[in-house]
Parts: C-alpha cells; structure tokens; sequence
C-alpha cells in the first residue's frame, strides 16, 4: 500500500493543527538545517500563523518558533494528529 496516499504535506496543515512529519524530501544543506532545527520524522510541529500575504508560515517546532516558505513545507509529509 502507498502510504503517501494518506500523508500531505505540512503546508496543508491548518492554523492550530499539530502535525506529525514523517519524511522529509529535502535534500542537500536546506535538509541539514531543517533537521538541526528539529524538522526530524517523529517531531511534532505546531502550526502557528501565516504571514498576512500567506507566505512563509510559522510552526514551533523543538520549543521554537521556525518560519517556512511554502516550497521548503511541500517537502515534508506527514499527518496532522490534533488540532
């Protein structure tokens, strides 16, 4: 089975949701950082607010409040586990 068919990216994650990442498609130094920022599979991310143009948004992520652009977010899936 696909699992992909039920994860979505953290992007579609709405204000307030809690998602759960479970893999992370980035590559190269971009990677590195998310992962050091603790943007790690297993970690639960908060969404928190969207800039007032949409882009980036906020997640607490590891204690701390981590702004993404939407093309950084689309390459990290996973469930949202709570709202």
């Amino acid at each position: 089975m696909d699992e992909t068919k039920h994860q979505q990216h953290l992007h579609q994650a709405a204000l307030g949701e809690r998602f759960l990442i479970e893999q992370v498609d980035i590559r190269g130094e971009h990677k590195r950082r998310l992962l050091d920022l603790g943007f790690v599979p297993g970690s639960v991310i908060e969404v928190l607010k969207a800039s007032p143009l949409g882009d980036p948004t906020s997640y607490r992520v590891a204690g701390t409040v981590i702004a993404l652009r939407k093309e950084e977010s689309q390459l990290i899936w996973g469930k949202v586990i709570s709202s």
